[in-house]
């Protein structure tokens, strides 16, 4: 089985690093599992970064676990440079680099929160799932 191609939400990350107990955290967990490929871009990985930062004492976070974090998306991601731009396609434009990366990347999910917001990107044929939604469907929930 092919695996899919998905693209993760800054949104998606924290809540994950701020709790155990969540889909997001599940997911993160998951970001090795062969049924998922993961799909970043410097967009991506820079507003990562940012957030991580402003969050890191929150989260309980040092400067090297930062790093680790970063590089492990790195390692485990597919990098794309995105050279385009489908502009304007998400009702917040701050999110039109992930609409950007999803397209570039062929993605076949876009998991977030956010999912009234990026809506626009499913007529790429892209579907936008929130974390709970993508762990049902890799059990195989319809």
């Amino acid at each position: 089985m092919k695996p899919f191609q998905i693209v993760l939400d800054t949104n998606v990350l924290i809540s994950g690093l701020r709790s155990k107990r969540g889909a997001s955290n599940a997911l993160l967990q998951l970001l090795n599992d062969p049924r998922l490929k993961l799909h970043v871009s410097n967009a991506l990985l820079f507003e990562y970064e940012q957030l991580l930062r402003r969050e890191q004492t929150v989260l309980g976070l040092t400067d090297e676990r930062i790093e680790e974090l970063l590089d492990g998306f790195c390692a485990i991601g597919v990098r794309h440079h995105v050279s385009f731009i489908w502009r304007p396609t998400a009702r917040d434009t701050d999110d039109d680099f992930l609409v950007d990366l999803a397209i570039a990347a062929h993605a076949d999910f876009l998991v977030t929160f956010n999912v009234s917001d990026l809506q626009p990107v499913e007529s790429y044929g892209i579907k936008v799932v929130t974390p709970k939604r993508m762990l049902e469907i890799l059990r195989g929930v319809p």
